[in-house]
């Protein structure tokens, strides 16, 4: 039979384990310590559940010249093992489109124009990040 010391004393351990843990999981980087504005205006997410999940996103920006963050930003988002995640970044002063499909081109046509970059984080966790996918930006 423990002692009460003992007893104490794992407890007081267990306790501070349990708080290291939560602080841990607080410190995580997430968007909001991203420094432009980001906001996302259109998700589309697959409904099947037994193949690939595949994620796109339409995220407008506040900052057009942070590619860096931009990055980071398409890594903090969802990703499943052999699904794919893609974004699409957009400057908010422009038009951005709203819905998104699974199929190519995944939204309207006459949004491309606009589109800053895109990344893409494939099957494979292989990640790609491009810079005006579809030419000049306006």
């Amino acid at each position: 039979m423990l002692s009460k010391r003992v007893k104490y004393i794992l407890l007081g351990l267990v306790a501070l384990l349990v708080g290291y843990i939560l602080y841990d999981a607080s410190e995580e980087p997430g968007i909001d310590d991203l420094k432009g504005t980001y906001k996302e205006v259109a998700m589309y997410r697959n409904e099947n559940n037994t193949g690939p999940i595949i994620r796109i996103y339409a995220v407008t920006v506040s900052d057009t010249t942070r590619w860096d963050e931009m990055r980071q930003y398409g890594d903090l988002m969802l990703y499943t093992k052999y699904g794919n995640t893609k974004v699409y970044f957009f400057p908010a002063d422009k038009p951005a489109p709203l819905e998104l499909f699974r199929k190519q081109p995944n939204f309207d046509r006459k949004f491309e124009p606009y589109c800053l970059a895109l990344y893409e984080k494939d099957a494979m966790s292989q990640v790609t990040f491009r810079r005006k996918p579809f030419g000049t930006v306006q």
